[in-house]
């Protein structure tokens, strides 16, 4: 798969591609909302890339894509899908730090969701982090994702503020 925006490229993950994902993992924000995503190591990342590889060309698992700047070819994050509960899915990105607040993390999601909504077969995305990401919360609304709840709910295990949205297509 690959797309396209004006200043992006969406595409699938190769093995050379472990450092920047390590090191793009490594920030703050990254740790604070999305621990599970932080790759401490190369090796961590690549064993990662190995397993997120073997789910191209399926709808049962995530489905998890680098996004690059297209002027120069750089890796600056990544946009997924990732099944939930009961037949549905949750929308997914990271951009790293220092290139936050460019509006990448939208123009991803804006051309992404159509695209693997229909791949997966779904009119409805989610789209859930916690209440206090305002930067991620932003980006949902932006991308026309209409709030459902705000409140205490699971996130990756644990009772935290949530923010709950979905997409319609």
């Amino acid at each position: 798969m690959r797309i396209e925006t004006d200043r992006l490229e969406i595409k699938e993950f190769t093995l050379d591609m472990a450092y920047d994902v390590h090191r793009n993992s490594l920030d703050e924000d990254n740790r604070r909302f999305v621990p599970d995503e932080v790759f401490e190591t190369e090796e961590d990342a690549k064993e990662t890339i190995e397993f997120l590889m073997t789910q191209y060309g399926e709808t049962d698992g995530p489905l998890v894509y680098p996004v690059f700047v297209k002027e120069d070819n750089k890796n600056i994050g990544y946009v997924q899908m990732v099944p939930i509960d009961d037949g549905k899915w949750e929308i997914g990105y990271h951009i790293a730090k220092e290139e936050t607040g460019k509006g990448y993390a939208s123009e991803a999601v804006t051309a992404f969701l159509p695209v693997v909504a229909k791949m997966v077969n779904t009119k409805e995305v989610y789209g859930i982090c916690l209440s206090d990401n305002v930067a991620s919360k932003h980006v949902l609304n932006k991308c026309g994702f209409e709030m459902v709840f705000e409140g205490l709910g699971d996130y990756q295990g644990e009772q935290r503020e949530i923010y709950k949205s979905v997409w319609t297509m």
